[in-house]
């Protein structure tokens, strides 16, 4: 059997349990009545960390990968599974994958609302490229998405526990994947994503987490 592919470092468990609570936290903020000095209070103390995590972290934004691998950048977090479980720009979904089929489940919070009440259609486009990759990663064979075709069939709903399904095919170094996104038994988006199939000892080198200075 194939391994899972990876690429790149596992994310720290910190950034994990903080990922988790600032997606909550903004659906709060959005969500509140008027002005509070608890918000105030939050601004102050997310602008100090800020200004001493700057102090922590790497003098260049570049990912230490490829030709850049032994430069002065950060390190580059693995994208190839769960990233909604270390960054809070991308949705938090489970999933459970039986060869060339997948289903699971994502619950969309306040954060990546659109139209009131429902999930913004972008954001179902991350979702589907984030879910179906981790899909080819977990069989053991991805590569560069070449065309994603999304089709919103009814409105998507925030906070409402949602099922998905993904089907794939792969024909040589083409991988044609087809995923479902219902609310019950109503299909609210669908899409079609096709890849072209990496080979790992093409991947670039990409620089392990370094020592604190």
């Amino acid at each position: 059997m194939t391994s899972p592919w990876t690429f790149g470092e596992e994310p720290l468990a910190e950034t994990a349990e903080l990922a988790a609570v600032l997606r909550r936290v903004t659906s709060l903020v959005l969500s509140m009545e008027s002005a509070d000095p608890r918000v105030r209070d939050l601004i102050a103390t997310l602008t100090e960390a800020e200004r001493s995590l700057a102090a922590a972290v790497p003098p260049s934004p570049v990912p230490r990968v490829g030709a850049a691998a032994d430069g002065d950048g950060r390190v580059y977090v693995d994208h190839s599974r769960d990233i909604g479980a270390y960054n809070p720009c991308f949705p938090e979904y489970e999933v459970v994958v039986d060869g060339d089929t997948a289903t699971g489940t994502i619950t969309f919070p306040v954060a990546y609302e659109g139209p009131p009440g429902l999930v913004h259609g972008g954001f179902l486009a991350v979702f589907f490229d984030s879910v179906i990759q981790h899909h080819n990663c977990d069989v053991g064979v991805a590569g560069k998405t070449t065309n994603l075709e999304l089709r919103y069939r009814r409105p998507t709903p925030l906070l409402t526990p949602l099922r998905f399904e993904i089907d794939r095919v792969a024909n040589g170094d083409r991988i044609e994947s087809t995923g479902r996104l219902f609310d019950g038994d109503r299909l609210c988006a669908e899409a079609v994503m096709r890849a072209l199939a990496g080979d790992r000892s093409n991947l670039p080198a990409v620089s392990s987490r370094r020592s604190a200075p």
